[in-house]
């Protein structure tokens, strides 16, 4: 396979009227101008649709920084960290990017990025601003520190409002819902009656015809080891949890309650209520937008999308209760700052400002996603209701008591990806069952830590 570049797909900002053209590297070896003296920091970033949003801020940094132009370059999720990585090993590597949680501690093992503790305390930034404990998920066991929150998310129902209309489900009622892995609580009357076969009888008509469904009642995504929009608003809401905290090698994906909530996830697919493992091969969004599924889990990140994309009118409802509680997982990301950097000091103050809370107001502006600091929140939720887009169903399980966990911080977590998308794929096609299947996987993974 041939290596791909993250200067593919770039966009270039600059508060001149110089074009910038695809990045290469030479872009990285010479990024200071000889004509200007600016220092030019490269910043990538996978999601398009929040570019807008980052070259307003980025106007507003080089305007109170006159000797730095920020170059940004973006490149879908599916390139994202493939492209990266490969840049890090040719030295051609962006000196600041958008990372996540499920990546930085593998990117740290290796030594590819700059601890910033030292920074943020020279600097006396106050890491207390930010919501829901964001900041101690980018500081490591040992006490480094490789990013300042930017934004979070939660994960919600989404639903398409004709089809709950059509199947006389009130909107307070889809907020209401109720879920245990033993008969799938009111949830699993929900999307029964949300599921239609080609005779037009939903999974509630003893007749309803399983293997001819026209209009399925969920669809969920194909899933990794964290599960964020699959299988973790059920598992956690029985009171199982991944490991024993961050950074903590003690994985539980044998646990009962785990098992028990994928067999109920097997068992609504053999029932027809959700798409099964084939429908989603392209995503379950697609199936949603399509009109081929009435609901789906997805998180804050995407409700653009789907207001946007849906030839019909979308809404978005809480999690179900399952039997501790509602449960969202809470996810963060951040900005890094690459070790080959030639410009550290630059790059840092690029870092500090996408943190701040005059970048992050910018950010919220523009109705994408929810930014780390609450006034950013508060310019979000501006941004939504100039739409008319209701989005309580995300930001009050944020606020409910006992409603969010977080995003599980784990090394090795490539290899344990793979052997969860492994071990959820042969379940899902019918290859072993959860338990046969689970069991083996949470030993392989324990494994990885002797």
């Amino acid at each position: 396979m041939k290596k791909r570049s993250l200067v593919l797909m770039v966009m270039a900002i600059a508060i001149s009227s110089m074009v910038f053209a695809s990045g290469t590297s030479e872009d990285a070896k010479q990024s200071t101008s000889k004509s200007s003296g600016k220092v030019t920091i490269r910043y990538v970033l996978w999601d398009a649709n929040q570019l807008p949003a980052y070259q307003k801020v980025a106007e507003s940094f080089m305007a109170k920084n006159p000797n730095i132009q920020i170059k940004i370059e973006q490149l879908g999720w599916g390139d994202y960290w493939t492209a990266l990585q490969t840049d890090m090993v040719s030295g051609t590597a962006p000196d600041v990017f958008t990372n996540h949680l499920a990546k930085y501690p593998d990117f740290s093992s290796k030594k590819q990025l700059v601890d910033i503790t030292p920074l943020v305390k020279r600097d006396n930034v106050d890491t207390s601003i930010y919501m829901n404990g964001l900041a101690g998920l980018w500081a490591t066991k040992d006490g480094k520190r490789y990013g300042l929150p930017k934004d979070w998310d939660t994960i919600a129902i989404v639903y398409n409002a004709e089809m709950l209309k059509a199947a006389g489900i009130s909107e307070k009622e889809a907020n209401e819902l109720t879920w245990n892995p033993n008969d799938g609580g009111t949830f699993e009357k929900f999307i029964a009656k949300l599921s239609i076969d080609k005779n037009g009888k939903n999974g509630l008509d003893p007749s309803f015809d399983a293997n001819n469904v026209v209009q399925y009642g969920i669809a969920l995504n194909h899933s990794d080891d964290r599960g964020q929009a699959q299988f973790s608003p059920l598992a956690v809401s029985t009171g199982w949890m991944y490991t024993d905290g961050l950074y903590n090698a003690n994985f539980h994906f044998d646990d009962p309650r785990f098992i028990k909530t994928i067999e109920w996830m097997v068992r609504v697919t053999k029932k027809g209520y959700m798409a099964s493992y084939e429908d989603t091969v392209n995503g379950a969004n697609s199936l949603f937008t399509s009109k081929k599924a009435a609901t789906v889990f997805d998180g804050s990140w995407m409700i653009g999308y789907y207001t946007s994309s849906s030839p019909f009118k979308v809404g978005f409802a809480k999690l179900p209760v399952g039997p501790v509680g509602r449960r969202s997982m809470i996810n963060g990301l951040a900005d890094s700052i690459w070790v080959g950097t030639k410009h550290p000091e630059e790059a840092w103050q690029w870092v500090k400002y996408l943190a701040s809370e005059e970048a992050q107001k910018i950010v919220g502006s523009y109705g994408v996603v929810f930014p780390a600091i609450k006034a950013g929140v508060d310019e979000a939720l501006k941004a939504y209701t100039s739409k008319n887009i209701n989005v309580t169903a995300f930001t009050d399980e944020a606020n409910e008591k006992n409603g969010t966990f977080v995003y599980p911080v784990v090394e090795n977590g490539v290899k344990i990806s793979e052997i969860m998308t492994q071990t959820f794929d042969a379940i899902f096609i019918g290859k072993v069952t959860p338990e046969a299947g689970l069991k083996d996987a949470n030993k392989k993974i324990l494994d990885l830590f002797k």
